[in-house]
C-alpha cells in the first residue's frame, strides 16, 4: 500500500504510519477520548500497525488522527477520529473524513461502520447513516478492558 497525502493550506493529511506521533495520539485517546479511557500505549501501537492511519498535521505537529481497519474489498471500520481542541472549528474533521472515504484503496466497499456518541452530524456529511437494520448487528463490549485491575497497582 502506497502512502497517500492531501494538502490544504498549512495542513496535511498523510497515511504514512512513520509520521504518526504516538505520544500525541496516545495522550488524546487515553486521557481525553470518551471511547478509549486508559488505553495502553502498546495497544495503540498495535492498533496503528493494523490500520490505515490518517494523520492530520500542521507543519510537523500532529493535530488530528483517524484510522481505518479494512479488508480493502468489502468492509471498513473507522475509529479513533479526533482533532485537537485548539484546531477545531476550521473544518478539519470534515476534511479528514472526506479524505478517508476518498482514499483510493477504500473504494467500492459494501459497508463502512463507525461508532459515535456525539458526532452524528459530521459523519452524515460524508454519507454515514444510522444502521439500516440494527437487529442484524451484535457486539461483544467490554468498556473497562483498559482500566480493570489497575486500581490495585
Amino acid at each position: 500500500m502506497a502512502d497517500v497525502a492531501w494538502q490544504r493550506g498549512e495542513f496535511e493529511i498523510s497515511t504514512d504510519p512513520a509520521r504518526v506521533d504516538m505520544a500525541t495520539v496516545h495522550e488524546f485517546l487515553s486521557n481525553q477520548a470518551y471511547w478509549s479511557p486508559g488505553v495502553p500505549l502498546d495497544v495503540m501501537r498495535r492498533a496503528v500497525e493494523g490500520s490505515i492511519v490518517f494523520g492530520l498535521y500542521h507543519g510537523n505537529e500532529q493535530v488530528g488522527f483517524a484510522r481505518v481497519v479494512s479488508d480493502r474489498a468489502t468492509f471498513a471500520w473507522v475509529g479513533d477520529v479526533f482533532v485537537l481542541d485548539t484546531f477545531r472549528g476550521q473544518g478539519l474533521g470534515k476534511w479528514l473524513m472526506h479524505c478517508i472515504v476518498e482514499h483510493p484503496e477504500l473504494q467500492g466497499l459494501r459497508r463502512w461502520m463507525l461508532a459515535t456518541r456525539d458526532a452524528h452530524g459530521l459523519y452524515k456529511q460524508v454519507g454515514f447513516t444510522e444502521l439500516h437494520d440494527p437487529t442484524r448487528f451484535m457486539e461483544r463490549w467490554d468498556p473497562e478492558i483498559y482500566t480493570r485491575g489497575r486500581e490495585a497497582t
